[in-house]
């Protein structure tokens, strides 16, 4: 079962909050969050994203960077940005978007569970953005963002936390730059976090990654490193644990993640469509943007057409976790045998566009930057996640894209 524990966490005051919380650090590039922080000092990018305090184009991986973020995050304790609360707590964290709300619960995960495999994870890690994550939580010796987990949702966790937004004023509450948002209710009573704990030990098997799989991984290493070298190691100190927010799975929405490619591997369009005739149905749908609206359907944007792909029998496997994908049909029988593309994870030919954008952004990369192909899909339910993880699979890159993002700095992990 789960190990999920209150903590005192590190949080800004009330009247910094919407200008200290930012978006995750892997969500922008350098110059973007430059513009971000830009008039806000205390926002939370200068410790995420530190390279916009250095020199112009200096290398965001230098040790120049990883020591202004330690800087940062001293100086940010030290002018009473961030203070740590007295006592162990969990923390409900609510976003809105859409009209849409998920809680969720902030509190300690266990490294040992990711080790056991009680946390269980659905897409493979890269080894750089790994190391990336555990070098700054060193230098920091904090969790500085959370992971984004789920779970199986159970009824009495539900009451609870339906119990306290109801009767509680949100200590956080405002709305962020991109119209979604953001509350938050430290749970003050020993009793409710007590039980809290107690739910989850006896009630969630399993707690599934959504949404931050090098962090998490980053810090389960970092705490097995902890436990080797100390040689009075308990068990209960707090490295042995990293924050996460957990949703319950039945309140969680996950968006498309759509494909950009820059050429056809030397087809013309005629090829091109003719090949894939062999895989899909396909039908020209014209200048009018086309979003796929059922499993195994696909829409394409080429040469200012859109299209509807639907696949055919046999080209998926709807008793197979991993062969009913539609990522994996596109994957397989498009990316990999017609356009060549066989790594996703490292070709420089394909681009990956996130559903927020809205399909429009495909029409754009393909209409005025260097992409000469655009592919979109029908999204992957949260059941599909759960059981892809319980199966031990591990689904093709970027499958998932999970918005609201959470926001950095509401709740700080410190490891000490």
């Amino acid at each position: 079962m789960a190990i999920v524990k209150p903590f005192k966490g590190l949080r800004p005051p009330n009247d910094i909050v919407e200008n200290l919380a930012c978006l995750p650090y892997d969500v922008m590039d350098s110059d973007e969050a430059a513009k971000m922080a830009e008039g806000k000092e205390c926002s939370l990018l200068h410790i995420t994203r530190a390279e916009i305090d250095c020199a112009p184009g200096i290398d965001i991986h230098s040790e120049t960077v990883y020591e202004k973020s330690a800087e940062n995050f001293k100086r940010f304790q030290k002018e009473g940005w961030l203070k740590q609360d007295e006592a162990p707590k969990f923390y409900i964290y609510a976003q809105t978007m859409d009209g849409r709300t998920q809680y969720g619960i902030v509190g300690g995960a266990a490294c040992e569970d990711y080790r056991k495999g009680i946390i269980k994870k659905h897409e493979l890690t890269r080894p750089d953005k790994e190391e990336d994550r555990m070098i700054l939580t060193r230098y920091l010796n904090a969790n500085i963002e959370p992971v984004f987990f789920s779970y199986r949702a159970v009824p009495e966790i539900d009451a609870i936390v339906a119990n306290i937004v109801n009767s509680e004023a949100a200590e956080y509450d405002f709305v962020a730059e991109d119209g979604f948002e953001h509350q938050l209710w430290p749970i003050n009573d020993p009793e409710v976090n007590a039980q809290l704990e107690e739910l989850f030990a006896t009630k969630v098997p399993f707690t599934y990654v959504a949404d931050g799989h090098h962090r998490t991984a980053a810090a389960a290493h970092i705490g097995l490193d902890r436990e080797r070298q100390n040689p009075n190691h308990t068990g209960d100190e707090n490295y042995n644990f990293f924050m996460a927010v957990h949703f319950p799975d039945n309140q969680l929405h996950i968006i498309d993640y759509n494909r950009v490619v820059k050429d056809l591997n030397g087809l013309s369009n005629e090829e091109l469509i003719l090949q894939l005739k062999e895989v899909f149905d396909v039908e020209e749908v014209g200048e009018e943007i086309y979003k796929p609206a059922k499993l195994h359907e696909f829409s394409m944007y080429l040469s200012g057409s859109w299209y509807k792909l639907n696949a055919k029998e046999g080209t998926y496997d709807d008793n197979n976790p991993i062969g009913v994908l539609d990522v994996t049909i596109l994957s397989e029988h498009v990316l990999d045998k017609i356009l060549g593309i066989v790594d996703l994870r490292r070709s420089d030919r394909i681009g990956f566009v996130g559903g927020i954008r809205g399909l429009a952004e495909l029409k754009h990369r393909v209409d005025n930057e260097d992409m000469e192909v655009a592919f979109a899909l029908y999204p992957v339910s949260m059941q599909q996640l759960i059981d892809i993880a319980d199966s031990g699979n591990i689904m093709p890159p970027k499958t998932t894209w999970f918005e609201p993002k959470l926001r950095s700095g509401l709740v700080i992990h410190k490891l000490d």
